[in-house]
């Protein structure tokens, strides 16, 4: 199977307000009313909560149910009530069985007047609803290392960049006495203990890349293929989780044109997928099998590629080409290739498939980024 973009782009837009403590997110009810939910309140909800070995196993479950699917360790809240322990990418009716989920906890916290958004049925309903329709979410990052019994300390994404900010340490004695801590918490503190981020989501609009490997080409020629992925550094704060990178590489895929009228039969075409790297993967080879060009052949000459790391923001276009050789000439397609004005833009250039011989493995240094490929 092809990831064939041919002109076809599934694009996401979030909006993001930065109100008081920059940390109120926006989204776009049923009512297409602007209505807004803060992250810190969020992160102390969840800190009030009488959580349960059996809670902290759903959330559990849910990211690493994320994770495998090539997303970031992350459980949206609309999961979280709709779907409980259902990870981004996994069918709702995957969702696990758990006698009191979290969503439980949560409605029975607002329902006893937790919050200054009512007490009410019909206050309560709204205010899960403004969070299941909003882009929040619970990230926890390295949560692979868990012992399956500590209690995280919860925090939020402050904005701005920052590398740290304040958290509820949660401590649940033997007999059963519940103590919240006001702490410190950096990225060094998530790398020893779980820490849960109330953050916004950025990528479950997007299919990942381990969505498409293992798939092989159906045509009798030579394809290229990405064998490996090696981001070098992060792009973002932790408290955002992954990064997000973005590999485009627009082509004349199969040409073989044999006289002048045949020029016109081609177009090129966009392959265009998604890669979330961990922050624990930085530095390491990420081992795939994706397929970029289903048939190469020896009159393609040059390639369009692009790689950026999401950060959202107004579509552009990088007006590129792919050129061609016939009769001894090159000829060049246009390719408007899209990314969001607030990308950052690792690398972007051509390719030329002479750097690609048959059956040998190249790899290619694209900035910050080093891609496996090979030609088979």
């Amino acid at each position: 199977m092809r990831i064939d973009m041919k002109w076809n782009y599934v694009f996401k837009l979030v909006f993001t307000l930065l109100l008081c403590s920059c940390s109120r997110i926006q989204e776009v009810g049923e009512s297409d009313e602007i209505q807004d939910v803060s992250l810190s309140e969020v992160a102390r909800i969840l800190s009030d909560l009488p959580l349960g070995p059996e809670h902290l196993a759903e959330v559990h479950d849910a990211v690493c149910s994320s994770s495998g699917n090539g997303y970031d360790e992350e459980y949206l809240m609309s999961s979280l009530f709709n779907a409980p322990g259902c990870g981004v990418g996994s069918s709702t009716t995957k969702a696990g069985s758990y006698p009191h989920p979290l969503r439980d906890l949560f409605r029975d916290y607002l329902l006893a007047g937790g919050t200054k958004a009512g007490s009410t049925h019909a206050d309560v309903e709204a205010y899960i609803n403004r969070l299941i329709n909003s882009s929040a979410q619970l990230y926890w990052p390295f949560s692979e290392d868990w012992d399956g019994k500590t209690y995280p300390i919860v925090t939020f994404d402050p904005g701005y960049g920052a590398e740290s900010n304040y958290g509820y340490e949660i401590k649940v004695g033997k007999d059963g006495v519940r103590v919240i801590d006001s702490v410190y918490v950096d990225e060094s503190v998530a790398e020893q203990r779980p820490v849960w981020v109330i953050n916004t989501n950025d990528d479950s609009a997007f299919t990942p890349l381990e969505m498409y490997t293992g798939t092989k080409s159906e045509t009798s020629g030579e394809s290229l293929y990405m064998k490996t992925f090696k981001a070098k550094r992060n792009y973002d704060s932790w408290f955002g989780g992954a990064s997000e990178y973005f590999v485009k590489i627009g082509a004349v895929d199969g040409f073989k044109a044999s006289s002048d009228e045949d020029l016109r039969l081609y177009t090129p075409t966009v392959t265009d997928f998604m890669i979330s790297v961990r922050r624990r993967d930085v530095g390491k080879e990420l081992p795939f099998e994706v397929l970029l060009l289903s048939e190469v052949t020896d009159q393609m000459d040059k390639v369009a590629f692009l790689i950026t790391e999401d950060d959202g923001g107004e579509t552009k276009n990088w007006k590129c080409e792919a050129q061609v050789k016939f009769k001894s000439k090159t000829y060049g397609f246009d390719i408007d290739i899209p990314y969001k004005d607030k990308d950052d833009i690792v690398w972007r250039g051509q390719l030329s498939m002479s750097m690609f011989p048959s059956r040998k493995n190249v790899v290619g240094h694209f900035g910050d980024v080093e891609i496996g490929f090979r030609k088979e």
